[in-house]
């Protein structure tokens, strides 16, 4: 009879709810209906794209009027590159092929639209033959002795 006493149980458990399921309101509701511990925080700035706090400069900032530009070739340059290119009879195109640069380079200098390089200004001095950089500008272009 001892053996009798004792019965096979099952208990059938529901899962509790999963990801998505558990952050919805309706989950929330019903687990505070139910009685259970419902812990809830709420994130700062969520949802939105702030990256810091405006901050007491935003307004120095706003005040500020200087202008941020790059230098551009004076015009003066870009006469003397046209002129130096007209007496060795070049287009733009010819120079441009001859420096290894394209011909809108050659265009922008020119017109005084380019942002100043070293690089390119040198190839140009030596293309025509004529000073673009320093005091001497227009000046013919001294060969350098060559190296033996």
């Amino acid at each position: 009879m001892a053996e009798s006493d004792w019965d096979t149980v099952t208990v059938l458990r529901k899962k509790g709810p999963s990801g998505a399921q558990s952050k919805s309101k309706q989950a929330i509701n019903s687990a505070q209906r139910r009685g259970e511990d419902v812990e809830t925080t709420k994130k700062w700035a969520a949802g939105q794209n702030k990256q810091q706090l405006v901050t007491k400069n935003t307004a120095k900032l706003d005040r500020e009027t200087e202008e941020l530009h790059h230098d551009r070739v004076s015009l003066e340059v870009g006469k003397v590159i046209q002129k130096g290119r007209q007496d060795k009879g070049l287009t733009q195109k010819d120079l441009a092929t001859k420096i290894n640069e394209k011909p809108q380079v050659i265009s922008d200098y020119e017109c005084g639209k380019a942002i100043p390089s070293n690089q390119v200004m040198g190839k140009i001095e030596r293309a025509i033959g004529l000073k673009l950089r320093g005091k001497e500008i227009g000046q013919p272009l001294e060969p350098k002795p060559k190296k033996k």
